[in-house]
């Protein structure tokens, strides 16, 4: 188990085998909680609908191109997931 200092500012470095661990990346989102008097760190990840969302809006002949390929229809999919 890796321990953490605690800097001036409050602040944590995490340590390498946690970040490979987790498959973090510089600028992304922990969630912060207390739980029964430990500190709980999670990351914040969009859910699987909204990436595939802006996949589709970046990228929209990639996607149909993986259609078609795949014989999956994933922009059909995208869509009903947008309508709700």
């Amino acid at each position: 188990m890796a321990t953490v200092t605690v800097s001036p500012k409050y602040q944590i470095t995490l340590p390498a085998e946690v970040r490979r661990a987790l498959g973090l990346r510089p600028g992304e989102k922990l969630r912060v909680e207390v739980v029964e008097g430990e500190i709980r760190l999670r990351p914040v990840r969009p859910p699987v609908r909204e990436l595939l969302q802006k996949l589709l809006q970046a990228y929209p002949e990639e996607a149909e191109a993986l259609g078609r390929a795949t014989g999956h229809d994933a922009v059909g999919y995208v869509r009903a997931l947008r309508e709700g």
